[in-house]
């Protein structure tokens, strides 16, 4: 029988770890597939200021249709999409939308709550610093618009001009034929915003420019 050499390794020493190999962390990048939400903001807010300003023009008194808007489409469905702007990192669309869907929900409050003898009815003073107030934010945002498109800059510059028209209104106690002016002057607005909301659905759908929006070259 042949001798056999058994050749042992030396301990290693306790205070010495033995080399591992680790493989770098993986970084995954998830891809955001969610839809665009700012046609549905637009077109709430669109669609409801026109129906409302149908009837500062004088085509119709104030009923529950407006007010319905108002709750459901102008106010609920902005704020869902500016929620949903917010997931999206996007601070301006957020602050409009869920700002403006909460506009309409606390006019429709000043509305109803003194009809059913819950608060006292807001005056005409009172009720111009309120619109001057959403005046003064909206004719901030508006500046905002400089860094996106023309199309934004139109819905955003007769914003703050209709809100200051109905705070001159109420303040001065204007008569009808101001009122029906202001009316028409919030109907292009609200359809600025219908157009604007559309033109997204339609360019995206397309893959193309069906209606331009004329982005700003930053």
């Amino acid at each position: 029988m042949s001798d056999t050499a058994i050749i042992s390794k030396p301990p290693i020493p306790l205070n010495q770890s033995t080399p591992t190999h680790m493989s770098e962390p993986t970084v995954i990048q998830i891809k955001d597939t969610t839809a665009n939400p700012a046609p549905l903001g637009l077109l709430g807010f669109g669609m409801t200021t026109v129906l409302l300003n149908l009837h500062n023009a004088g085509f119709y008194e104030l009923n529950g249709m407006i007010l319905a808007m108002g709750i459901c489409y102008g106010g609920l469905a902005q704020v869902i999409a500016g929620i949903m702007e917010w997931k999206k990192s996007n601070t301006f669309a957020a602050t409009a939308f869920i700002s403006y869907g909460f506009f309409w929900l606390s006019l429709v409050t000043l509305i109803v709550l003194p009809k059913l003898n819950l608060i006292a009815p807001t005056n005409e003073t009172a009720m111009a610093a309120y619109l001057a107030m959403w005046g003064l934010f909206t004719g901030v945002m508006f500046l905002g618009t400089l860094r996106l498109n023309r199309a934004l800059q139109v819905v955003f510059g007769t914003l703050t001009i209709l809100f200051f028209l109905l705070a001159y209104g109420d303040y001065a106690g204007a008569g009808a034929d101001f009122k029906h002016f202001t009316g028409y002057e919030g109907l292009l607005c609200g359809f600025s915003a219908i157009y604007t909301g559309l033109a997204q659905v339609l360019n995206e759908l397309y893959g193309k420019v069906v209606l331009p929006l004329g982005v700003v070259k930053k």
